[in-house]
């Protein structure tokens, strides 16, 4: 609870307490319809049983059980002594504090020993020990304190249990937002890590099959080793160093502007990209980093399998959606006929979980010209 909201609370508990000790300050001064007083003790004991009866009320908060203790027994001894009987509004306070505050054993335990002592006390005061009227008024009174007691309690267990609810739904909603963001870690990561390594393997066969033959084509292919192994180490410090601290400069998403980079490192690896950007102005970050994911695990399945390739991919977007295809020829001696299944693992299910998550579409498959074929959809509403 916010340390504001707590003073305010403290100091309405101030003020039930004072009201109450004065009332009950009136109640050992007041006199009847003859001018006797109705309470006949000495004042000073009077206003001692006031002070027990309200002042508890202020610190119900720290000390709640002893509270209702004290209230409990200052208001028993206030109905022996006959000053006017009232329906036990302190002790009602003290109760709610009880079951809201105290553990439900002890809790319910306070209530079944307060309600015969409070009932048992208005009775016995009201029909016995100073008697004010008949057996059936003294009962009712009786009625009245256990149903303001009782009821308070109630009110304060209902609390209780909905407080409680809603730390667990806060505690679900923290993991599963923990849940997400570990998801979207790991689909980062496996893209960084994907894409680089694939042409890295790619360019290490063709390093190890030219070596001998044609050694400038090797000592090339080991150069784009050289500076895509750099630019993974780099991309993966940057991640790995904003999990670990959060005042980590931070550099821009990529997004559709980096597209061109994407086509430039699978053409070194084999793959002859024809790039087509269009119409895609003002769309959001996340949506231009979701969409050059895609992108990127796409073309990296295209160098994993279908290298050396040509493959064209085109984004667009409209009023409606945005369209990402990205399709490759395969590779120039692959048979011409449908693979019985897809390449690409992990990657095309991290696709297929980016479309989900903006409630797009995905489809991906074996050409029956050959290649392959991955195509998304996901809508422009809310994007922009």
């Amino acid at each position: 609870m916010k340390p504001q909201r707590q003073r305010h609370l403290h100091a309405l508990d101030l003020g039930a307490a004072l009201a109450l000790t004065a009332v009950y300050i009136g109640f050992a001064r007041l006199s009847d319809e003859d001018g006797q007083p109705v309470y006949t003790g000495p004042f000073w004991l009077g206003c001692l049983i006031a002070a027990a009866v309200g002042l508890p009320i202020a610190v119900r908060r720290r000390w709640p059980l002893a509270v209702l203790v004290t209230v409990l027994a200052a208001l028993a001894t206030a109905s022996f002594l006959d000053i006017p009987r009232e329906p036990y509004a302190a002790a009602g306070l003290a109760a709610y504090l009880v079951a809201l505050a105290e553990p439900a054993r002890r809790s319910v335990s306070a209530l079944a020993v307060a309600l015969p002592v409070a009932g048992g006390a208005v009775y016995l005061g009201e029909a016995v020990v100073t008697p004010a009227g008949d057996g059936q008024a003294a009962a009712g009174v009786a009625g009245l304190a256990l149903l303001v007691i009782g009821g308070a309690w109630g009110a304060g267990f209902v609390v209780r249990g909905r407080r409680a609810e809603a730390v667990r739904e806060q505690r679900r909603r923290s993991q599963r937002a923990l849940d997400e963001e570990r998801l979207r870690i790991a689909r980062e990561l496996h893209d960084i890590v994907s894409h680089n390594l694939s042409l890295i393997a790619v360019k290490a066969g063709v390093a190890g099959h030219v070596a001998e033959a044609d050694p400038g084509e090797a000592r090339a292919a080991l150069k784009v080793i050289e500076e895509t192994s750099r630019s993974a180490l780099a991309e993966m410090r940057r991640t790995l160093g904003v999990l670990r601290t959060e005042g980590t400069p931070l550099r821009p998403a990529p997004g559709l502007d980096h597209l061109d980079s994407l086509a430039a490192e699978a053409s070194r690896a084999g793959v002859d990209v024809d790039l087509t950007v269009r119409a895609t102005k003002g769309l959001a970050e996340g949506v231009q980093l979701t969409v050059y994911r895609i992108v990127q695990e796409s073309l990296t399945n295209a160098v994993r399998h279908a290298a050396p390739t040509r493959c064209r991919v085109t984004v667009e977007a409209d009023q409606g959606e945005i369209r990402i295809d990205v399709v490759d020829e395969g590779r120039p001696s692959a048979p011409r006929h449908p693979a019985r299944q897809l390449p690409g693992g992990h990657g095309l299910l991290g696709i297929r979980e980016r479309a989900m998550m903006y409630g797009g579409s995905f489809e991906a498959g074996p050409r029956p010209e050959g290649g392959f074929a991955v195509s998304v959809r996901l809508p422009v509403e809310g994007n922009r």
